[in-house]
Order: structure tokens, then sequence, then C-alpha cells
């Protein structure tokens, strides 16, 4: 692995000369241990500066935390989502991922050296209270969020069940910085939740991608299905940051029965995977609209990718996110891990999700508040092109590259328990996107 880390690759422009074998060997094998030469002397450099730190500086440092610090400083200079987690960090990661960790439920991403809200997770404390896309939270209890690490902020904002955490939030709209008091608490496990909309009009909601996602899914089909013959659904994956790919790739399953759902290309081999759907007679017909907008991330791109190309339905809403990067979670001897950015997420026609996000066949924007006054700034959504570091699309060979994305006016989005006609009808009024989706299905 040290040799591999201490080998760069050397680049050579083509030009119109033929050289011999032992020449171009032996230019090889000049660049190769220049390169190694220059390794060495940043290695050294490392080794220096580590030294004057630890015979110098104010206060005692452990070389523990100085390691950490400097392994954590090399992975967050890569791109917004390769960092380093301790021990603690990688207990939390794996509890995540199985809907059983405690905390407010904010997804984040770190954004002007400040901590930003990506979209909270629904029924949430953070969703209850109100917290929205985009929110920049600069104190977490008192202390200031700013060239905070990721890792550090979400350990803050994790803590026993029933404790209070207090949030400082400022928006766009307000003039002054506003604290919110949330109390800890179990993140809930189900990531789905459906409805009918009417007979034969079905609704499913998912949240985030668990473990447990694809076969809530399937079983929420089932209920519906006993009810009625579906006749369309609309499948919301607003707010939705993403979370496990292997289920996202599943659900995608669900409702292809042929072709490519998504591929991943990287540098390596092994990161050349291309995910294809599972022959199924079983898979139904049935007119489908998926519901998009700025906080629908990663997992929920590849669906909403995978289903629009293969036409198997219409995209409703605003652009999503725009986070087409692969993350593995290598686990290190004493516990802890890495994040590293590995690959990048290919739509089944070929194009990147990174930094574009997916464009909806059909733009619409969420409902204005009422009493919202129209000189009041609208909160634009923060996307994957918005956080400095984010690597390029290559299909496009520029960072901020993008179809320009549609201004969305802050709506509480929370999912009620519907019992009656009267509470779907509420529901479709509130939310024109819905209502919108509802109508396209009635039309096919």
């Amino acid at each position: 692995m040290l040799a591999r880390l201490l080998w760069l690759p050397l680049c050579l422009s083509i030009s119109l000369v033929f050289f011999t074998p032992q020449f171009t060997n032996a230019m090889q094998t000049v660049g190769e241990e220049k390169e190694l030469q220059d390794t060495y002397q940043e290695l050294e450099t490392f080794a220096n500066v580590l030294s004057l730190v630890q015979q110098y500086y104010v206060d005692q440092v452990e070389m523990r935390s100085l390691m950490h610090g400097a392994v954590n400083g090399m992975l967050s200079s890569l791109d917004p989502h390769s960092g380093y987690m301790s021990p603690e960090d990688f207990q939390e990661l794996e509890e995540e991922t199985t809907g059983s960790f405690t905390g407010v439920g904010i997804e984040v991403t770190i954004r002007d050296g400040i901590l930003t809200a990506v979209a909270p997770i629904e029924g949430t404390p953070a969703d209850r209270l109100g917290i929205k896309p985009g929110d920049r939270i600069m104190r977490i209890d008192g202390m200031l969020t700013k060239n905070m690490t990721l890792m550090e902020a979400t350990k803050k904002m994790r803590g026993p069940k029933g404790s209070t955490i207090t949030l400082s939030i400022h928006r766009p709209q307000w003039r002054d910085t506003r604290d919110f008091s949330l109390v800890r608490e179990d993140i809930p496990v189900f990531s789905v939740k459906s409805m009918e909309l009417e007979p034969g009009y079905d609704y499913i909601r998912i949240s985030n991608f668990q473990d447990a996602t694809t076969e809530d899914v399937r079983s929420a089909l089932d209920v519906l299905r006993e009810k009625h013959p579906i006749k369309g659904l609309v499948l919301d994956l607003r707010n939705n940051p993403g979370g496990l790919l292997d289920q996202a790739i599943k659900v995608a399953d669900i409702f292809l029965d042929h072709g490519v759902i998504v591929s991943t290309r990287g540098r390596n081999n092994q990161e050349q995977i291309l995910y294809e759907a599972h022959p199924d007679a079983r898979v139904e017909k049935y007119p489908m609209v998926v519901l998009i907008n700025g906080g629908s991330a990663s997992g929920s791109e590849i669906v909403a990718g995978a289903l629009q190309d293969h036409k198997r339905a219409r995209i409703l809403g605003t652009t999503s996110f725009g986070k087409g990067s692969v993350q593995t979670i290598i686990p290190l001897p004493d516990g802890s891990g890495i994040r590293l950015t590995t690959a990048k997420y290919y739509t089944p026609s070929g194009d990147s999700i990174q930094a574009m996000g997916i464009r909806p066949d059909v733009v619409v924007a969420l409902n204005k508040l009422p009493g919202m006054e129209n000189d009041v700034p609208v909160q634009r959504m923060l996307r994957e092109k918005d956080l400095p570091g984010h690597l390029s699309n290559d299909l496009q060979g520029e960072k901020s590259t993008s179809v320009p994305a549609t201004d969305e006016f802050d709506q509480e989005e929370t999912f009620q328990k519907v019992n009656s006609i009267a509470e779907v009808s509420k529901r479709l009024e509130q939310d024109n996107q819905l209502r919108l989706a509802l109508e396209l299905l009635k039309k096919k």
C-alpha cells in the first residue's frame, strides 16, 4: 500500500516522435525517480513540521491528536465528501445505516467553512421545528461552527436521548441569527411511508436509503395493491439525502425489468461497475411520477436518473443536489476509518450526476408561503456545485457548469398520517408539486 502511495503516475504529452523501447523506458525511469524524490521531500517537510510542533508549541500536544488532524486535513483537501473517522465516528456511521442512532436529524455539509443543512430527515426534531435546507448553523450550544470539521459537528449534534441542544441558525430572509432548542431522540428507523391519493392512485415517500428500504417499498406496494390495482404511482424523493448505494439500486430495480440502472467509473478496474436491472415478468407498467428537489442527493438521484432515462417515470420538481460521487468506507486497524471518494456515478444514458444533478422533465417550484413579502430574498437550496473543492463534472469540464436551478420557497413538508379523504385533499391543496404529479398520472 505504501509503495502505491509513493508512486505517482507519470504524465507525458504525446508528440509525433518515435522512440526506441530502451529510450522510452529510460525516460519513464527518470520520471519515476523524480516523482519519488519529490514525495520524499514532502514527507521530510511534514516530519520537520511535526517535530517543531512537538518541541515549541505552547502546550504539550499528543502525537495521536496531531496525526489524526494531519490525516483529516489531507483527506478533507480532496473533496467535500472524503474524511477521517475516529473509532467513535466509525461506529456511529454503522449505526446510522441501520436507522438506530440518537440525534436531531439533520443531514449537513460544510459550505464556506460553515456548517450548512442539506436536508432535515423527515419526522425528526429538526424537521418538526422547521430547520430548512440551506440553513447555516452558526453555533452548536454556543460554539462557533466556522472551520469545524463535518465529523466534529456531527458528533456534537449527537448525544443521549432526551438531552437538549441549541442550534443558532441563520437564513438570508432573517436579519439576525435565531436559536432553535431541540431535544435529541431516536431517529425513525423506517424510511418508507405510503398513502392512497385517490382510488387507484398511490403515493410512496422514501426519506433515505437504509438497510430495509427495498423491503419496505415492496411491502408498501403490496398493501396498496390489496386495496385496488395500482393505476399510477407518485414516488416522492424530495429532501432524500441518499444513503446505501445497494438499496437505491434495488429500489430502482423494483420498477425496471431490463437495462442499466447506474454505472460507476474510477481510477481502478474494481471501480468500473455496471449495475443492471433484473428481468422480472412481475414488474408492472403503471404510470409513475418521481418528485425531486435540491435536497434530493446521491441515491435518490440514482433512482430518479434511472427511471427518467428508461422513460419509466416523469420527473417533476426542481434540479436535484448533484452529488454524483461514490464514497468507499475503509476500516483501519485501530477501529477508525476513512471515507474516500473512489468513483463517480453515471446515469444509463452516460450522463454524470456530479455537480449537475437530475433535471426534471417538468420544472415546478414549491408554493409560495402565505404572507411572505415579495421583497424577501428567496433562499436557494444548497447544491453540490456550491461546495468548495467539489469534484468537476468530467463530461462538462468545468466545476461550475450546471443547469440553472429553480429557486424554491420554503414549505413545511412533514408527512402526516392520513386517515381521511379530507386530509388527503388538504395535503394536495398545500403541496402543488404533489397535486400536479397526480394530474399527470390521471392524464396517462
